[in-house]
């Protein structure tokens, strides 16, 4: 890496006489700042997430139809479940724009602490801080939840490393209860120290969390909300697939990609899907490299990207998630990084990090991007790498310390 280079990278900036903080994390809460105050200068309809995440606990409350159309509230529709109500209700409370403002900064400050968590060398948390910065200003700009889920992921991760199963595994029922993602972090169970307790506080999270919403709503509200939200999940794959026709925001992802490029609007995802769960699950029967921290920093980041491009609802913003599995796949490898790394790092940055940002050209990105997919292209290619690279992987000396 260039001297230069890498000093603007790590460079650190005094505040005060005695307090030194890097760069990158200025710039990490500025980019979250500059977000929230554009999309909330520009009134209601740029914070239309935020009033539908807000609208889910108050519908609980009301007993009302999480999944309808409520076009006197918000634009667009739901498709959290019931427990999202518990994780927005702090801020649901209060004033729509302090609410949503706060909002964006838990978002920010949890995936930014997260990352400081992972079990990696400092001067990797500052490159995938730097990584990272520009997807999650993109998800703030819509407002979303996904910075908070990569937290979730992360958290899960490392509570689980360090043997606190119960806290981790809150975390992994946060995810599947609230957006379906969670499902993937339970790759985690393999990792635990204690298997017993991972399996049973995992159960006694999920009846909890189900639980809990009941007692601001009702019972028979709360298991009737569960199944309409199993009909709009499978409602919403078809509508996330019928978009591709047109070109739509969402079905960013490999499947998407395959209906777009070729025409196959009928392509099976489920078979691809399972492909790539056989492929992720066969190098796991390696037992003896369970323990190794590199071999599950690279099962955290396949969970990260898989979750994102095997799915028919991913769309720009949710890319903070697939993002962040790559940027700890980037601090995986040897450095000096290889001429076909360093490659995928800038094809990640073109078409995946940069690509919603005014820097590419409005018309290479609506009509190829967006029309083919492509900003899922960088991470599958990454996802590939790192199937390979577990595949490969016999013992711990082919492993690169972290």
């Amino acid at each position: 890496m260039n001297p230069t280079f890498k000093s603007l990278l790590f460079r650190q900036v005094s505040i005060g006489k005695s307090l030194r903080i890097e760069l990158v994390h200025i710039i990490w809460f500025t980019l979250a700042l500059v977000a929230l105050m554009v999309e909330m200068a520009r009134g209601r309809e740029a914070i239309d997430n935020y009033l539908i995440f807000r609208g889910v606990f108050y519908h609980v409350l009301g007993q009302k139809n999480l999944f309808v159309y409520y076009p006197e509230e918000y634009v667009s529709f739901n498709n959290y479940g019931p427990a999202f109500s518990l994780v927005i209700a702090p801020f649901a409370v209060l004033p729509i724009y302090l609410g949503c403002f706060l909002w964006g900064i838990a978002n920010a400050t949890s995936l930014f602490g997260a990352i400081r968590m992972l079990p990696v060398k400092k001067e990797h948390t500052t490159l995938l801080y730097w990584i990272i910065c520009i997807e999650m200003m993109t998800s703030l700009h819509n407002m979303q939840f996904n910075p908070m889920l990569t937290a979730f992921f992360i958290f899960a991760f490392v509570y689980t490393r360090n043997g606190k199963d119960w806290l981790a595994t809150l975390f992994i029922a946060i995810g599947i209860l609230t957006k379906i993602y969670g499902v993937a972090a339970l790759v985690f169970f393999l990792f635990s120290k204690n298997k017993w307790q991972f399996i049973i506080s995992l159960f006694l999270w999920l009846v909890l969390l189900v639980l809990l919403p009941m007692s601001f709503s009702s019972v028979d509200y709360i298991f009737n909300t569960y199944q309409d939200w199993y009909y709009q999940i499978i409602k919403r794959n078809q509508q996330n697939i019928q978009a591709s026709l047109v070109g739509g925001m969402q079905d960013i992802s490999v499947p998407g990609m395959i209906r777009r490029i070729f025409h196959y609007y009928q392509f099976p995802d489920l078979v691809l899907i399972a492909v790539a769960g056989i492929l992720v699950a066969v190098p796991l029967l390696k037992y003896r490299l369970l323990s190794e921290t590199s071999f599950q920093l690279r099962y955290l980041a396949l969970a990260l990207i898989g979750i994102v491009i095997f799915s028919s609802a991913a769309e720009s913003p949710t890319f903070v998630i697939a993002v962040t599995g790559c940027a700890i796949w980037v601090v995986l490898q040897k450095q000096p990084f290889k001429l076909s790394v360093s490659g995928l790092i800038v094809f990640l940055f073109l078409l995946t990090i940069l690509s919603p940002t005014d820097l590419i050209p409005p018309y290479i990105r609506q009509h190829f991007i967006l029309a083919y997919s492509l900003k899922a292209l960088p991470c599958f290619l990454i996802w590939c790498c790192l199937v390979y690279e577990v595949w490969q992987t016999k013992s711990s000396s082919n492993l690169q310390p972290v």
